[in-house]
């Protein structure tokens, strides 16, 4: 069954990113029109499409569980089949399980020239209260040039964890500070607001995307 997309961002950008959505939300949640809005306007053509499992909640067949990350693995590579051509360079990532499972078929598509980059928001290293079940072994040895953003107090994650992992050094993270894992921050604690945020997360993805494809 062919990929259904939501598009947002100019048709003629220069670089697309191909977003999937997190375990328990859609691709039009609100942390996601949120954070594709804040691509589309830096300039980005922003992606977005949903596993079969989460599709299927539009539908008679209504809800079901978030399956393991590995068995939806083959349904993001139909996707990228599914978008087809690009203007330019094309990044792949999404939304925590969505970011996890761009970054296992990463390398092959990087190996293979068919992207140029990951961008995960707000990586899942563990489950909330459960830091030694980590998601990070893949991550060691990582090629595919990525950039993940995270914020400071992410339960999935933060920040006095995620030093002690030995990621591959083809990974950059971006702290978002006292963000959430929708990075949202706490306005009277940190001054900062999700709007603000968001807008440097547009604005760090675009310096790092002309960083490494100029």
């Amino acid at each position: 069954m062919a990929t259904n997309f939501l598009f947002d961002g100019p048709e003629d950008a220069r670089v697309t990113i191909l977003l999937a959505h997190g375990a328990g939300a859609p691709m039009d949640s609100a942390s996601m029109n949120a954070v594709t809005k804040a691509l589309a306007e830096q300039g980005f053509r922003v992606a977005r499409f949903e596993f079969g499992y989460m599709a299927s909640r539009r539908t008679a067949a209504g809800k079901k569980p978030p399956p393991k990350a590995e068995t939806v693995m083959p349904e993001y590579l139909a996707a990228i089949d599914d978008l087809g051509p690009t203007n330019g360079p094309l990044l792949i990532g999404g939304k925590s399980m969505g970011g996890r499972v761009a970054s296992m078929v990463a390398d092959t598509l990087f190996d293979a020239g068919r992207i140029a980059g990951l961008v995960c928001l707000g990586y899942p290293f563990h489950p909330p209260g459960r830091p030694q079940q980590l998601r990070t072994a893949h991550l060691i040895n990582l090629k595919t040039p990525t950039l993940i953003c995270q914020g400071t107090r992410d339960e999935f994650g933060d920040r006095y964890e995620v030093g002690e992992f030995g990621l591959s050094d083809a990974i950059e993270v971006l702290w978002l500070e006292d963000g959430d894992h929708d990075l949202k921050p706490r306005k009277s604690i940190s001054g900062f607001s999700t709007a603000d945020h968001l807008k440097t997360v547009g604005s760090s993805i675009d310096a790092w995307v002309k960083r490494i494809a100029p």
